[in-house]
């Protein structure tokens, strides 16, 4: 009787003790920020050349990493400055979530870079993040035809002396 009354002492105090862990994970609300701009000269990197672009579509997407199963979870779309901001409701624990470019409303720079056109968010408390503010990195589309000028422009941006590559 007292070994049964041991148990459920336990069982009862491990059972109030994950009661806060289960409401902050379900309670938890995460700002993700970031910024989405036309690569003018198609160098797959921001530059001084660059434009930000306003309207532009960006969704927020979580894959379970043992069903692979993929949920957008948010959705949100450029100010004038190409930045957005979107609340995305939920702990995801240990989901892999990426924010990812969706369209560009800009003629001539529809195109998504490859290698620019998602960003890993995280979207947990459990690694020790103090914030649930989280900033991703910017992500870009090409433009169709580098502006006039570029050249020159990869010329400052490239180390003394590989210039010559070009």
């Amino acid at each position: 009787m007292a070994m049964a009354r041991t148990v459920c002492s336990v069982v009862l105090f491990c059972a109030v003790s994950l009661l806060p862990l289960v409401a902050v994970a379900d309670d938890s609300e995460f700002q993700i920020e970031g910024c989405v701009y036309c690569d003018t000269c198609r160098f797959g990197f921001e530059t001084d050349a660059s434009e930000y672009i306003p309207g532009a579509t960006v969704k927020i997407e979580c894959k379970d990493r043992v069903t692979l199963r993929s949920e957008e979870v948010a959705k949100a779309v450029t100010d004038k400055g190409g930045r957005y901001r979107v609340t995305v409701k939920g702990d995801r624990q240990d989901q892999q979530c990426l924010a990812k470019l969706v369209d560009s409303p800009m003629s001539g720079c529809q195109e998504q870079d490859p290698g620019r056109s998602s960003a890993t968010v995280i979207l947990t408390r459990s690694n020790g993040a103090a914030s649930n503010r989280h900033f991703a990195n910017a992500m870009g589309f090409l433009r169709s035809q580098p502006l006039p000028g570029c050249a020159a422009l990869r010329k400052r941006y490239l180390a003394d002396g590989d210039f010559k590559s070009i």
